[in-house]
């Protein structure tokens, strides 16, 4: 998946389509995580991420970010649907890897902890 494609998943949108987003993660995030947890290494910042986009405290900018990647994650058809195996997770990997690496500072020492006791009870 080129920048240019990634930017534009990434980039910020109004309020409303960000509360889309938000709602569109709450409700499909958990579900996805356990298809994609042997096929993404870093699972685990991943739900971190999901915990720093869901915290009121994260910045807006950031949260926008998060819940741009974690929607793209979420939805089961996007440019490689998730259900090719091998291949299914390989964009959704590239949108999570470039969220993650530009907010990596705002996902806080309890948002990982949270991630890690979540992680365990899954």
């Amino acid at each position: 998946m080129d920048t240019a494609k990634i930017g534009e998943i990434l980039a910020p949108v109004d309020g409303a389509e960000n509360d889309r987003r938000e709602h569109r993660v709450r409700e499909g995030f958990w579900r996805t995580t356990k298809r994609a947890a042997r096929h993404i290494p870093f699972m685990d910042e991943v739900v971190a991420s999901y915990f720093a986009a869901i915290d009121p405290k994260t910045p807006l900018r950031v949260r926008g970010t998060l819940l741009a990647a974690l929607a793209y994650f979420v939805m089961p058809v996007d440019i490689i649907p998730d259900f090719i195996f091998g291949l299914g997770f390989t964009d959704d990997l590239a949108v999570l890897t470039a969220a993650i690496t530009a907010i990596q500072g705002h996902i806080k020492p309890a948002h990982r902890k949270a991630a890690r006791a979540a992680l365990s009870e899954k």
